[in-house]
């Protein structure tokens, strides 16, 4: 079975030509890369947010599996749904799963369902695959998740760092989100860097109260929340910021942005 792709010729190019030469003109030239656990990665328009994905997707060394972890915008489905069954299609070709760390996961994890109608529409996890094709070949996990507590969030992150000990799978997790929505540009910096700042200092906890607090509208707070969890249980010690954008940077509205983090967690 395959899924097709919901939002090419929207997010991103339609056409296999034009989305090669969208994604060179989002990578950067080859420089030195860090052996992360897991990154930060935006899911917008790539004419808003592609330069942000493309550099810190190309800051870190490609892996041969990803487990890939978005925010679940449509409400369907399952709370924490994994689809292992079909092979995701985009324009530059169709992306495998990798069901043995997939079953592994469901093993160590009693959250994670498999379920595929909370993926039919759901755009988080697609718009990062054809940025990971340009880079290399590779089989991946795709997991949509939904808001919940921290408790639920750390149970599923050590389950996925569990998973990927026991199957010795070479993995990188992405953790899909935009930040700030639709505030002011100097609002959402203010409140991103907040949110980052907690981020970089690999604090959960205080991620969780700072966004609540603040009223911070990061969409994928709880797939970043679950990938720093599984970094850490995995021996992460640090992370960095590649680079932050707003559309505003992009569209010239500085009146109501969204915000873009790059972030790798190693």
């Amino acid at each position: 079975m395959i899924r097709q792709p919901v939002v090419a010729g929207q997010f991103y190019s339609g056409s296999p030509d034009s989305l090669k030469r969208e994604i060179e003109n989002f990578t950067p030239k080859p420089r030195k890369k860090i052996d992360a656990k897991g990154v930060v990665s935006p899911h917008a328009g790539y004419l808003y947010s592609g330069t942000v994905a493309g550099e810190v997707l190309s800051a870190v060394f490609p892996k041969p599996t990803y487990v890939i972890l978005g925010p679940n915008h449509t409400g369907l489905g399952k709370a924490f749904g994994m689809d292992l069954e079909r092979s995701w299609k985009t324009p530059l070709g169709e992306a495998r799963t990798d069901r043995d760390l997939g079953n592994a996961i469901l093993e160590e994890s009693k959250y994670v369902e498999i379920d595929s109608a909370c993926h039919d529409r759901e755009h988080s996890i697609e718009v990062q695959l054809p940025f990971l094709q340009h880079l290399g070949k590779f089989r991946f996990v795709p997991i949509v998740v939904s808001l919940a507590n921290g408790e639920i969030y750390r149970e599923i992150g050590r389950g996925i760092a569990r998973a990927i000990q026991k199957t010795k799978k070479e993995t990188l997790i992405v953790a899909s989100s935009d930040m700030t929505h639709y505030e002011t540009q100097d609002s959402a910096k203010k409140k991103d860097r907040l949110a980052i700042d907690k981020i970089l200092k690999l604090d959960i906890a205080g991620l969780l109260e700072t966004v609540s607090q603040n009223g911070i509208s990061m969409c994928g707070l709880a797939p970043v929340a679950i990938m720093l969890e599984a970094a850490l249980e995995l021996g992460a010690k640090g992370a960095k910021l590649i680079k932050y954008a707003t559309s505003g940077d992009v569209s010239g509205d500085y009146s109501a942005v969204v915000g873009y983090a790059g972030i790798g967690v190693y």
